[in-house]
C-alpha cells in the first residue's frame, strides 16, 4: 500500500506533467501571458485537490487519462483564484509560497489576465473529448466547476 504521502507525490507529479502539455512555453505575442500562467501554476503546492480529484476518480474506474486532466482544471481554477486573492484590489500579497506573487513578478494587467486565461482554460479542458466523449459527462464536470468556483462555492 502507497503512503498517503507518496501519493499526494504522485498526484502532483502526474498533474504537472498534464499541466506542462496545457500551458505550454511559447515565444511567440503570448509568451508573456503564458509565462505568468507558468510562473503561477509552477510554484509548489501539495496538490492535494488533483489527488483528491484522482482518487475519487480511482473509486469509480475513471481512466487516469481523463481524470488527470480535470484534476489539472481544477488545480488551475485554484490557481486563478490564488492570482486574483493576491491583486492590490483584493488581499495585495506580495509574497506566495515563498516568491514575489504574479502581480509583482510580472505586472497587475499580466497577473489578472492570467489569472482569467487559467479559469477559462480550466472550462476548455473539461469539454474536451480527452476527458470524456459524453456531451452530458462534460456539461456535469463544467456544471459542477462553474458551482463550486462561482459566487456559491469559492
Amino acid at each position: 500500500m502507497i503512503s498517503f504521502t507518496d501519493a499526494l507525490k504522485e498526484a502532483a507529479t502526474h498533474t504537472e506533467v498534464v499541466m506542462e502539455k496545457l500551458i505550454p512555453e511559447s515565444e511567440g505575442p503570448e509568451a508573456k501571458l503564458l509565462k505568468a500562467m507558468r510562473y503561477s501554476s509552477f510554484s509548489g503546492g501539495k496538490r492535494l485537490r488533483p489527488f483528491i480529484v484522482l482518487t475519487s476518480a480511482d473509486l469509480f474506474d475513471v481512466p487516469r487519462s481523463h481524470s488527470q486532466r480535470v484534476a489539472a482544471a481544477v488545480e488551475m481554477v485554484h490557481t486563478y483564484s490564488l492570482i486574483h486573492d493576491d491583486l492590490p484590489c483584493m488581499d495585495d500579497d506580495d509574497m506566495r509560497r515563498g516568491k514575489p506573487t504574479v502581480h509583482k513578478a510580472f505586472d497587475e494587467a499580466t497577473a489578472v489576465l492570467a489569472g482569467d486565461a487559467l479559469h477559462v482554460l480550466a472550462f476548455d479542458i473539461l469539454t474536451d473529448a480527452s476527458v470524456s466523449s459524453d456531451p452530458f459527462i462534460q456539461a456535469e464536470l463544467v456544471r459542477c466547476l462553474a458551482k463550486a468556483s462561482g459566487m456559491s462555492g469559492m
